[in-house]
C-alpha cells in the first residue's frame, strides 16, 4: 500500500515499545537454547485519532542476534523518524527504518506489523486483503514436537495426530546424530503415511554429523530437514544437501532475498523457513515468498518459538497470501500458558482459519501486556 490509498491520512502520534515475559506450558527443547519463558517484545502505535495498532517480536540472539534490550533500544531510536509520517506508507516507514538503522530486523517488523494493524483497523481491512488479498481460508498448522526425549516425542507426535495434525517438525540436533536419527526414526514410526514429517536442527550440527544424520533417516518417511549446519555455512548446506535424498530447508541462513537467490544457487536448500523477524515486516515476507515460488524453492512460515497471538496473527494473515504453502504455517501462541489477546488463536483439528476482522483479526488485552511487562530503562 503506498501513501494516501486509504483515502484519508492516518498519522503515527506515538510508539511505545513494551517488553513483556510469557511463561511457556512447557519448555521447548532445540539446539542452542531451550525456550521456558517467552521473553518478547510488543509495539503499541498510536494515531492522532486515538486509534490503536499492535505489533510483535521475540527476542531470538542466535537468529536475529536480537534480545529485547536491543529491540527496545532499537525502537526508541527509529522513533523519531516515523512520528507524524502517514501509517500507510509502508514502504516509506521501511526505508525510514532502514536508513536510519542497520539489521535490526526483529524491532522493524514489530514496527511494520503494527503499522498494518493500525492502518487496517482505520480502514476496516484485515491485514490479508492490505497484502493483497487471501489465497486460502483455513491453513494447516506444524506441530513442533520438542521434548528430546524419545518416548516424550512419540507421545506428543501421537497427541498432535489424534488432534488433526498432519504437519509435524522434530526438534534434532541436540544430541549426537545417531542419536537423533534414532528418535526420529521412532516419531516417523509412530506417525505412519499420509502426514508430512520434518527435523529442525536449529544448525545443531556440523555438515559431517548431518551428512550422518540424513543417512541414518534416508527411509524414515522424513519429508524435508532444516537448518542441519550454521547459518554461514553454505558449503555445508550444500554438502548435506548433496549426500540427501531428503529435501533440505534452510531457516537461520534466510534474512533476505539474496540468502534465498544464494541458497538455491549453491543446491544448499530446496525450501525455506520465512519469519518475518529474520526479514523485516510481513512485506518482505510475502516478497520472499514470491522468489522462492519463482524458482519452484517450498515455503514454511513461521514464528519463533513463543510468540503470542498478535505475532501469530501477523504470520497467519501472510500465509494466507502468498502463493504455495507446501511446508505449512507454524505458529507458536498455543505453546504459552498466557497470552496477550482476549481470545487467542482458534486452532481446530490441527487447522486455523484465516482471520477476517479488520488489521490482525485479534484484540490485545493491555490489562494483560501490563500484568506481563518488564522493566527497561532507556538507553540516554
Amino acid at each position: 500500500m503506498t501513501r494516501g490509498t486509504t483515502g484519508s491520512s492516518v498519522r503515527i502520534k506515538s510508539i511505545e515499545p513494551i517488553a513483556v515475559s510469557l511463561p511457556m506450558k512447557k519448555p521447548v527443547k532445540m539446539a542452542g537454547e531451550t525456550v521456558a519463558r517467552a521473553d518478547n517484545v510488543l509495539v503499541r502505535i498510536e494515531a492522532d485519532d486515538g486509534a490503536v495498532g499492535w505489533g510483535e517480536a521475540a527476542s531470538a540472539p542466535t537468529m536475529t542476534g536480537e534480545t529485547v534490550a536491543s529491540m527496545m533500544a532499537a525502537i526508541d531510536l527509529l522513533t523519531s523518524s516515523l512520528l507524524k509520517r502517514d501509517a500507510s506508507d509502508f514502504a516509506g516507514a521501511s526505508a525510514a527504518m532502514d536508513a536510519q538503522m542497520y539489521g535490526n530486523t526483529g524491532a522493524k517488523a514489530a514496527i511494520e506489523i503494527a503499522l498494518h494493524d493500525l492502518v487496517g483497523r482505520a480502514t476496516g481491512k484485515p491485514l490479508h486483503e492490505l497484502l493483497g488479498g487471501k489465497r486460502r481460508e483455513r491453513i494447516p498448522l506444524l506441530a513442533v514436537i520438542g521434548s528430546g526425549d524419545a518416548a516424550g516425542d512419540v507421545r506428543e507426535a501421537q497427541q498432535a495426530r489424534g488432534a488433526g495434525y498432519a504437519i509435524f517438525k522434530v526438534k534434532v540436533g541436540v544430541a549426537a546424530a545417531a542419536a537423533d536419527a534414532a528418535r526420529t526414526r521412532a516419531v516417523c514410526a509412530a506417525l505412519g503415511k499420509d502426514v508430512l514429517i520434518s527435523a529442525d536442527a536449529n544448525q545443531g550440527f556440523g555438515a559431517e554429523e548431518g551428512v550422518r544424520y540424513v543417512r541414518a533417516v534416508a527411509d524414515a518417511g522424513l519429508d524435508f530437514f532444516e537448518q542441519p549446519v550454521p547459518a554461514h555455512d553454505l558449503a555445508g548446506m550444500a554438502r548435506v544437501a548433496a549426500a540427501s535424498r531428503i529435501p533440505i530447508g534452510a531457516d537461520e541462513g534466510i534474512h533476505s532475498r539474496a540468502d534465498i537467490a544464494h541458497h538455491h544457487a549453491a543446491k544448499a536448500a530446496s525450501g525455506v523457513s520465512l519469519k518475518a523477524i529474520k526479514l523485516g515486516g510481513v512485506r518482505a515476507v510475502l516478497d520472499a515468498a514470491r522468489l522462492c515460488d519463482e524458482l519452484g524453492m517450498n515455503v514454511n512460515i513461521s514464528c519463533k518459538t513463543g510468540e503470542s497471538s498478535v505475532a501469530s496473527a501477523a504470520a497467519l494473515h501472510v500465509a494466507a497470501v502468498v502463493p504455495a504453502l507446501a511446508w505449512g504455517l507454524t505458529i507458536t501462541s498455543p505453546g504459552l500458558a498466557e497470552d496477550v489477546v482476549a481470545d487467542p488463536l482458534h486452532i481446530d483439528r490441527g487447522h486455523i482459519a484465516v482471520l477476517d476482522k479488520p488489521g490482525l483479526g485479534v484484540e490485545v488485552d493491555e490489562r494483560r501486556v501490563r500484568r506481563a511487562q518488564q522493566e527497561f530503562k532507556k538507553v540516554a
